[in-house]
């Protein structure tokens, strides 16, 4: 096991498979992983609270950014590909 692997683990996605899906879903665990040491420092005392929130605040402009760049739930009426069978079928 690397280092890496050690410090930011990554979770299996199980979600919809699309390369847009996929990209936020690391984003998000990126985002996740980022926040639990933030707390964690900012419960042990290294970290002011203000310094906490303004850190935390970036991230999640960041994580907002980055949904809006992928275009993550902006087309809630598009069909998925197990649907488009049914498509105008009542």
């Amino acid at each position: 096991m690397s280092k890496d692997n050690f410090l930011y683990p990554r979770g299996r996605y199980y979600g919809q498979v699309k390369p847009e899906n996929l990209v936020f879903n690391a984003n998000l665990q990126e985002f996740a992983q980022r926040i639990s040491y933030i707390c964690n420092l900012e419960t042990n005392g290294k970290l002011s609270p203000e310094d906490a929130y303004d850190q935390i605040k970036a991230l999640w402009k960041q994580l907002k950014r980055t949904k809006k760049q992928l275009q993550i739930g902006e087309n809630p009426f598009q069909e998925s590909d197990d649907n488009s069978e049914d498509s105008g079928n009542l």
